[in-house]
C-alpha cells in the first residue's frame, strides 16, 4: 500500500505539471521535469508519514471503505499545505506555478482512490486462487465459535482458510475438521500444515488448558486471540490500565463519545445548527404561515421524548397528524375513530400505513420530504439532541427493549445509522439494535459519514412516510 501511494502521489504530481506546462499562461519559476520529480521524490515520505499517522495503514481500516476515503482525502490536502510550506521556506522552487499544488492535490486523490481500489481487486483475486490466506484453528463450544466459524468459510471473502475446530460438537459446513480433544492443536499442526492463528472462544475451568493453549501458540509463533463469552461486553470503547499502579484491569466504557469527542460533536451540532437553520429559515416560515391558515390545529407538535441519561425533552415538529389525536399512542388514537384493528397493521407494517388516516394531507407531504423535522433544529441548538444519534423515543416505546441504558448513554439525534440502513423499512428491533452500534463505535468520522447519507436520502426521499 505505501508503494501504491507513492506511486499514486508522484503520478498525481507529474499529471499537475503537465497540466500547467501545457496551458498558454507562462509560469512564474520555469524548471526542469527532472528537477522538479527529484524534488517530489525527496519530499514523499513527508506525506506517506502523514498518512501513517491518520491510520491510513492500519488493517482495521479495510473494512471501511468511506473511511478511507475521506482520510485520504485529508491527507493528501495536510499533505499539499506541508509541501506549500516547504516551498515557502526553501531557498529553491518547488513548484514551477502557484495553481500546480493545487492541481496536484485534486488529481493525487484521484490517483490514491482508483490505486487502493485496484489493490483491493487484487488482493480478492489472490484469495480465489489460495495465496495469502491466514490459515486459523478455532477452539470452543460456544455459539460465538459457531459464528467465527461461518463467518470465516469462504475464504475467497474472507482471507481466512480455517484448518479445523476443537471442542465444537454441533454440525460443521463440509470439509472442516473436526477435533473433539481440547489438546488435538499439535495433531492439527502435524496434520494440515502450518498455522497462523489460534481463535479461542472461551476460558475452561481447568486454568491448565487455557495456559496449553497459549504457551502451544507463543511457542510456535501463532498468533492467539481470544473472544469472550459475554460480548456485549467488549463492544464498547476499551482501555487497559494499571489499578493502583499495580494491578491490569480492562475499562469498558459504554460509549467513546466522551471527553474532547462530546465537545467536538456539541461544536459541530451549534455550528451546523445554526447554518442550517440560517438556510432554511425562509422555509420553516413559510410553512409555518400555511399551517397556521389551515384547518390542522397549532403549527408545532410537540411530545415529550427521550435523550442522554433518560433526560426527558419536548421535541418541536411541524404538526402533520389531526390534533385530537396529540399525546395518544397508535393504538389509543385508532381505536378512538373506532378502527382497532389499525393498529396491529400498523406494528406489523414496520409502524406505518400506506393512508394513515390520522395525517393530514400537507402532514403526507411533510413527512415524505421530511421537512416536518426542520423544527427540531431548535432542539439541536438548545442541546436536547445532537444531528447524529439514536432515534429520540418516547419512554413508552423504550420502555420494554433490554439495551435502553445503552442508547440513552448519548444524546438523541435528528437523524442516525437507522435512518441511513433503512428507515421505516427495518423492523423496529433491528433499528434499536443499530442504535446501539452507533453508541458502543461512535466516531467523528461515522458521524459526517450518516450525515452525508441522510441528505441523499432526503433528496431521493428514500423510506420516508
Amino acid at each position: 500500500m505505501v508503494v501504491g501511494d507513492m506511486i499514486a502521489l508522484i503520478g498525481g504530481f507529474i499529471v499537475a505539471f503537465i497540466i500547467r506546462s501545457q496551458s498558454s499562461v507562462a509560469v512564474a519559476n520555469p524548471m526542469p521535469v527532472f528537477d522538479y520529480i527529484t524534488i517530489m521524490l525527496a519530499l514523499l515520505p513527508i506525506w506517506v508519514l502523514i498518512f501513517a499517522l491518520l491510520g491510513l495503514y492500519h488493517p482495521n481500516l479495510y473494512e471501511r471503505r468511506f473511511a478511507e476515503i475521506g482520510k485520504l482525502f485529508v491527507g493528501s490536502f495536510i499533505g499539499m499545505l506541508c509541501l506549500i510550506t516547504w516551498d515557502y521556506m526553501s531557498l529553491q522552487h518547488v513548484f514551477p506555478a502557484k495553481l500546480v499544488p493545487v492541481y496536484g492535490f485534486l488529481a493525487a486523490f484521484v490517483l490514491l482512490v482508483i490505486v487502493r481500489s485496484a489493490e483491493r481487486m487484487l488482493r480478492i483475486a489472490l484469495f480465489n486462487v489460495g495465496y495469502g490466506l491466514t490459515r486459523v484453528l478455532v477452539i470452543g463450544n460456544t455459539t460465538i465459535a459457531r459464528e467465527i466459524i461461518d463467518s470465516v468459510y469462504d475464504s475467497k471473502h474472507s482471507g481466512y482458510e480455517l484448518v479445523g475446530v476443537i471442542g465444537y460438537r454441533k454440525i460443521l459446513p463440509p470439509g472442516i475438521p473436526q477435533y473433539p480433544s481440547l489438546h488435538a492443536y499439535q495433531e492439527v499442526s502435524e496434520s494440515q500444515g502450518e498455522i497462523h492463528g489460534i481463535i479461542q472462544t472461551e476460558l475452561y475451568a481447568d486454568e491448565g488448558r487455557n495456559t496449553d493453549i497459549l504457551t502451544f501458540a507463543q511457542e510456535n509463533h501463532i498468533s492467539y486471540r481470544f473472544v469472550p463469552g459475554n460480548t456485549e461486553v467488549f463492544v464498547g470503547n476499551i482501555d487497559v490500565e494499571l489499578f493502583r499502579s499495580s494491578i491490569p484491569v480492562i475499562h469498558v466504557r459504554h460509549t467513546p463519545l466522551f471527553g474532547w469527542g462530546r465537545i467536538v460533536k456539541r461544536l459541530t451540532d451549534i455550528t451546523l445548527g445554526s447554518l442550517v437553520l440560517i438556510i432554511t429559515s425562509p422555509l420553516i416560515a413559510i410553512i409555518a404561515l400555511i399551517q397556521l391558515f389551515g384547518r390542522s390545529g397549532s403549527v408545532f407538535f410537540t411530545q415529550t421524548r427521550l435523550t442522554r441519561f433518560g433526560t426527558k425533552f419536548k421535541v418541536y415538529k411541524f404538526r402533520s397528524q389531526y390534533q385530537e389525536y396529540d399525546g395518544t399512542t397508535p393504538e389509543q388514537a385508532f381505536a378512538m375513530m373506532g378502527k382497532p384493528e389499525l393498529a396491529k397493521e400498523y406494528r406489523e407494517n414496520g409502524d406505518s400505513l400506506e393512508s394513515d388516516p390520522r395525517i393530514t394531507p400537507l402532514g403526507r407531504f411533510l413527512r415524505s420530504t421530511s421537512l416536518d423535522e426542520l423544527p427540531q433544529l431548535f432542539n439541536v441548538l438548545k442541546g436536547d439532541i445532537s444531528f447524529v444519534g439514536p432515534r429520540a423515543l418516547i419512554p413508552e416505546e423504550l420502555a420494554e427493549y433490554g439495551k435502553k441504558h445503552t442508547i440513552l448513554s448519548v444524546k438523541s439525534g435528528l437523524t442516525g445509522l437507522a435512518v441511513i440502513s433503512g428507515r421505516r423499512d427495518i423492523p423496529y428491533e433491528e433499528r434499536r439494535k443499530l442504535d446501539v452500534y452507533y453508541v458502543q463505535n461512535w466516531s467523528f468520522w461515522l458521524d459526517m459519514v450518516i450525515l452525508l447519507k441522510t441528505i441523499r436520502l432526503v433528496i431521493s426521499r428514500v423510506g420516508a412516510k
